[in-house]
């Protein structure tokens, strides 16, 4: 139908696909709700020590300073240049390592041999398409230090226009986690943390099997 964006047009289309143009009013919004109340549901999976984290799709920085704020080494993964840039200003008070890099295969990280107590994916996983989501898991997986862990969120809900979002359910990503060695150890579903009708959100946790 006229209108709609096929599966094959939105696997033409990058991942993050809209950001660069919106990046001030998606900045705004993500900083309208706090890291505390975004993640509610995984709070007591972030390490309780200081330790290694890696914020996957950082946006505006958030939750990367958040976590700097706790004490932990960031690095903030955010392939959007102009969401980069606000970040980097935004949150000058914290020390964040801000690199251009993106899933499946964020080459720059994996290239350095990098190891992280935690990978943090906030609303980033529906923009990977099915084939680009295995290779993404085994990505994450080869990015954790012992006992390390995943934690992400996955979307559900309609697809704003100008976006490369896919549906995703929490049984494909356990499913996926699973055979990459990744064992289960959160699963909840929320409501959208700013209120926009019809979305909701499932949290995933997941940890290295010994």
């Amino acid at each position: 139908m006229s209108g709609e964006t096929t599966g094959g047009q939105l696997r033409g289309m990058a991942s993050n696909a809209g950001y660069g143009e919106a990046a001030e009013a998606l900045a705004r919004q993500y900083e309208s709700v706090s890291f505390a109340e975004v993640h509610r549901e995984v709070l007591h999976l972030f390490p309780a020590r200081p330790g290694s984290v890696l914020d996957v799709g950082a946006g505006s920085g958030r939750d990367a300073a958040a976590l700097a704020a706790r004490g932990h080494r960031v690095v903030a993964a955010e392939p959007t240049a102009r969401l980069r840039a606000l970040g980097r200003r935004l949150h000058a008070e914290q020390e964040i390592e801000w690199i251009d890099d993106a899933l499946p295969g964020l080459p720059r990280l994996t290239a350095r041999a990098a190891r992280f107590d935690l990978v943090l994916l906030t609303a980033v996983w529906m923009h990977l398409d099915e084939e680009q989501r295995a290779a993404g898991m085994a990505t994450l997986a080869g990015l954790l230090g012992r006992g390390g862990r995943v934690v992400l969120s996955l979307r559900h809900g309609p697809v704003p226009a100008g976006r490369r979002m896919f549906p995703v359910s929490a049984e494909e990503t356990v499913a996926l986690a699973r055979a990459h060695g990744l064992d289960v150890i959160h699963e909840a579903r929320r409501e959208d943390p700013h209120g926009r009708a019809g979305v909701s959100w499932t949290y995933l946790g997941f940890r290295l099997r010994a």
